[in-house]
């Protein structure tokens, strides 16, 4: 009984190997049945739609454009291969197709006409575009008011790549503006020049003098004198009272 069981054993053994050696043989022959007449597709990328069909021309392969696949890419230019399907080096049956996607090049947005605009608006359209403000320069303007954006470098209606800024000229005010200089004397320092400061005034030397039955931080005197014609690129000037000192002789 015991020699019957090791026989039987035996052949199960047997049968076991004979099915593996079967199946590894299938596979190979499988294998070299499948690999019989593919070669490996040549490297396209980089290469023009005309370029890319002569590559796979000579070995025995077929282009296939996916035009709809085409996308915008930030290094490859126009009208070249971005990708192949299969890659570079994959086995391709002789006869047999690689797809070809192509780069459209740069993704170019127009450029929103900002001019005229207050400078935040104008800071809002262009990040509403997809673009960003480069250098700002702020100036005197005839015929602008103050924080109107005059002038845009690119202008309006160029199409340009996204990552280029977008520089701004931006008023400041009109040179020419002229006023009527009120009269500042009594009035406190903190007041007078928060008044001018808001509406884009300069200020010059500030001096302060004891005065004496005067509130310091008050106005004695300024110039222009009040009346005069004044302009926001002139300067003014003030002269402050300041604490008496109770020591002085």
């Amino acid at each position: 009984m015991r020699r019957k069981l090791l026989r039987l054993l035996g052949w199960l053994a047997y049968a076991g190997l004979l099915m593996v050696i079967m199946g590894v043989s299938a596979y190979f022959s499988f294998n070299a049945f499948v690999r019989r007449g593919a070669i490996p597709a040549p490297d396209l990328v980089g290469l023009t739609l005309d370029q890319s069909r002569a590559q796979l021309e000579m070995v025995g392969l077929e282009p296939r454009h996916l035009d709809e696949e085409d996308r915008f890419d930030d290094e490859m230019p126009a009208g070249m291969v971005v990708q192949q399907v299969p890659r570079a080096g994959s086995l391709v049956k002789q006869g047999g197709f690689v797809s070809i996607i192509l780069s459209r090049g740069l993704q170019l947005v127009e450029v929103p006409a900002v001019e005229g605009l207050e400078e935040q608006s104008a800071l809002t359209q262009l990040v509403a575009s997809g673009l960003q403000a480069g250098r700002r320069t702020h100036v005197y303007w005839e015929g602008a008011e103050a924080g109107v954006v005059v002038s845009q470098r690119p202008l309006a209606g160029e199409r340009i790549d996204q990552s280029q800024p977008i520089d701004l000229m931006i008023s400041i005010g009109d040179p020419s503006a002229r006023f009527v200089m009120p009269d500042l004397v009594y009035r406190n320092i903190d007041d007078v020049r928060a008044f001018f400061e808001r509406r884009g005034f300069k200020f010059g030397s500030v001096k302060y003098e004891p005065y004496e039955g005067v509130e310091e931080g008050v106005v004695l005197r300024h110039t222009p004198l009040a009346g005069h014609p004044l302009r926001k690129r002139d300067v003014i000037t003030l002269v402050v009272a300041t604490r008496v000192d109770s020591g002085a002789s």
